[in-house]
C-alpha cells in the first residue's frame, strides 16, 4: 500500500489481513477445542469413577502428532468466498469473541464424551454396566463380571488396551476431522472445502498414517512398538464404531457454522 498508492492494491490488502485474521482464528478454535476435548475426556471419566480412557502417553502422542501437523496447515487456509463483502470488525473486538469461546467448549465437550462414549461403550458390549464400570476396582469384591468373563481380562492386557485404542483412534478422527473442517472458520464445508488448501490435506494425512503405523505395527514387524503405547490392533468392526462416534463432529461443526454465517 505505500509503495503502490492504487486502491486495488488497498483492496487486496485489506483481503489479506482479513484472510490472517481468520486463519488465526482457526488454529486457535482448532488447538483449545482439541485441548477441551481431551481434558474433558479425563474429566468425565475420573467424575464417573471409570477406568482412564487414555494414558498419559495417549494425550502426549495427539498433542505431539495429531494436533502440530494440521495446526500448523490451517496457516495456509484460503481466503473464504465473501471475505470482503464481511462487515468491517469493531478495533476493540478480541480475537477470541464470546461466540468463539462458545465454540470452543461445545465442540470441545463433544469429543470428551465421544471419546468416553466409545470406551464405556465397549464396556458395555461385553456386559458390564455402567454402575458396574464405575467401580471397576471392586470387581470380584462388590460385583461379578459376566459368564466367561473375568476381572482381568476385562481390566488388563489387552482386555484395557482394546478400549483405550479405541478412544485414541476416536480423539485422533474427530481432531482431524476438525481441522478439515477447519479450512474455513465459518464457511460450510462444502462451499470451501479441504481441497483447497493442498498443505492441510498433507498435515491431516500424514498423522493419520503415523497412527495408523504404531496401532499395526505388530503387522509392519515392530511389535514393541505398539506395546509401548499400549495400543493393539483394531478391527473392521471398531472401525466402523470409530467412525460412528467421530463422523457427528462434522455435523456439530456446520451447526456453529451456521449460526456463526448468522450472526455476522
Amino acid at each position: 500500500v505505500l509503495a503502490d498508492d492504487n486502491f486495488s492494491t488497498i483492496v487486496a490488502a485489506i483481503e489479506e489481513g482479513r484472510s490472517i485474521y481468520n486463519n488465526m482464528q482457526a488454529f486457535i478454535c482448532f488447538l483449545i477445542s482439541c485441548n477441551i476435548g481431551e481434558i474433558a475426556a479425563i474429566l468425565f471419566a475420573a467424575v464417573c469413577g471409570f477406568p482412564e480412557p487414555l494414558s498419559a502417553m495417549h494425550l502426549l502422542w495427539v498433542n505431539l502428532v495429531t494436533d502440530g501437523p494440521p495446526a500448523t496447515a490451517l496457516g495456509f487456509n484460503p481466503p473464504s468466498p465473501d471475505v470482503m463483502t464481511q462487515k468491517p470488525r469493531p478495533s476493540d473486538e478480541p480475537i477470541m469473541t464470546n461466540w468463539m469461546l462458545f465454540r470452543y467448549l461445545v465442540t470441545g465437550l463433544y469429543v470428551g464424551f465421544a471419546t468416553v462414549g466409545s470406551f464405556v461403550g465397549h464396556y458395555l458390549s461385553q456386559g458390564v454396566t455402567l454402575h458396574q464400570l464405575s467401580s471397576w476396582g471392586k470387581c470380584n469384591q462388590v460385583w461379578n463380571p459376566p459368564d466367561g468373563v473375568t476381572c482381568e481380562s476385562l481390566f488388563q492386557g489387552v482386555g484395557r488396551e482394546l478400549p483405550q485404542t479405541l478412544s485414541l483412534t476416536v480423539l485422533v478422527l474427530m481432531e482431524l476431522l476438525k481441522a478439515l473442517s477447519a479450512v474455513s472458520v465459518n464457511s460450510s464445508i462444502f462451499t470451501v472445502g479441504p481441497n483447497q488448501n493442498p498443505w492441510l490435506v498433507a498435515g491431516v494425512a500424514l498423522p493419520f498414517a503415523l497412527h495408523l503405523a504404531v496401532v499395526y505395527s505388530a503387522e509392519l514387524g515392530f511389535p514393541g512398538l505398539a506395546k509401548s503405547f499400549g495400543l493393539v490392533p483394531l478391527s473392521l468392526h471398531d472401525w466402523e464404531i470409530a467412525l460412528k462416534w467421530a463422523a457427528p463432529i462434522l455435523i456439530v461443526e456446520e451447526i456453529l457454522k451456521f449460526f456463526g454465517r448468522r450472526k455476522r
